[in-house]
């Protein structure tokens, strides 16, 4: 995958400004960056939009920055001129299309039928917004579609909101999604960047769904965990289970078998997406013990060990 939409796919929610001040646009970009969301499609709809993405690009360089609702070619070059790094727009004209991918641009074409899809594809399109995502049938739809096209992505924008935006993001296919709901017009208009800001971290912590999973406990050997296992299972009533290097009492503690990372043993916490939820903890500063990745058919991450230990436990990120 192209590493711009590679990006995309990682940071998961890409905020759609229409932005009437390009003077706001650099407190915007910033604020978005504080919430965890560094990207943004900054729509053609307003005169701003050239202005906006240019002083973005310039004064925000960790910003992902793309153009939305090009319409037309001269739109697609003064927007790539000023920096955009993708192109979106809201239907799919192979003129434009063609246009932009011939300047080694990143298209980005609506479509709401196979058809459409088929034909951005054939062009060179490595990812497609689906819009008007909700009222063509959303993710049921995708499904159906993607059983057929299984090479396809798609950013979804279009009554993308908190409250379903997991059930895109669930699906393999949907690389991201695009709203509004963390960065509306009139928050912008009257530069509440705090609130916009918590409206960002609160859509990422909902993307990522954090849960504790279980607690692994390093014992000495083989016997020691069955005696541990047994010993909670019967005070508690959990269900034993065995397995070939550890023994789970229910789901909540696992007993290790022989010592395995961490000096007492791991806590494994679930994420909606164990990729993503490397990216955003990266940012703040987390690093990952690459030799513990565990990589599906597909080549998403189901598994990472964090390097730092916490109290003498490793953390262990696992897709849910």
């Amino acid at each position: 995958m192209n590493e711009t939409l590679k990006r995309v796919y990682e940071i998961g929610i890409i905020p759609v400004i229409a932005i009437e001040d390009a003077a706001q646009a650099v407190p915007l970009a910033r604020a978005l960056v504080a919430g965890g969301l560094p990207a943004a499609e900054i729509t053609f709809r307003t005169a701003a939009a050239e202005d906006a993405i240019r002083a973005i690009v310039k004064e925000v360089p960790e910003m992902l920055v793309g153009a939305g609702t090009v319409l037309t070619c001269e739109q697609a070059d003064r927007a790539m001129d000023a920096g955009a790094t993708f192109i979106v727009a809201p239907g799919y004209d192979p003129n434009v299309t063609r246009h932009v991918i011939d300047k080694g641009g990143i298209m980005m074409p609506g479509t709401a039928s196979a058809g459409e899809m088929q034909q951005a594809m054939n062009q060179g399109c490595e990812m497609l917004k689906f819009f008007p995502a909700e009222a063509n049938g959303g993710v049921s739809m995708l499904k159906n579609i993607g059983a057929a096209l299984k090479s396809a992505k798609w950013m979804c924008t279009g009554g993308v909101s908190a409250k379903n935006v997991n059930d895109y993001l669930g699906y393999d296919q949907i690389a991201a999604v695009g709203g509004t709901w963390m960065c509306k017009s009139d928050l912008i208009k009257a530069e509440k960047w705090d609130e916009i800001t918590a409206m960002c971290k609160e859509a990422v912590k909902t993307m990522l769904g954090f849960e504790l999973a279980h607690i692994g406990v390093n014992c000495a050997d083989e016997g020691e965990a069955e005696r541990t296992a047994k010993t909670l299972c019967a005070l508690f009533g959990f269900d034993y289970k065995a397995g070939n290097s550890s023994i789970f009492v229910g789901k909540a503690v696992e007993c290790m078998k022989k010592p395995g990372r961490g000096t007492h043993g791991h806590i494994a916490i679930a994420t909606n997406s164990v990729d993503r939820a490397v990216y955003h903890l990266g940012r703040q500063g987390v690093e990952f013990l690459e030799d513990s990745r565990v990589v599906d058919a597909k080549g998403k991450t189901k598994a990472i060990y964090v390097k730092d230990e916490v109290c003498g436990f490793a953390i262990h990120l696992m897709q849910k």
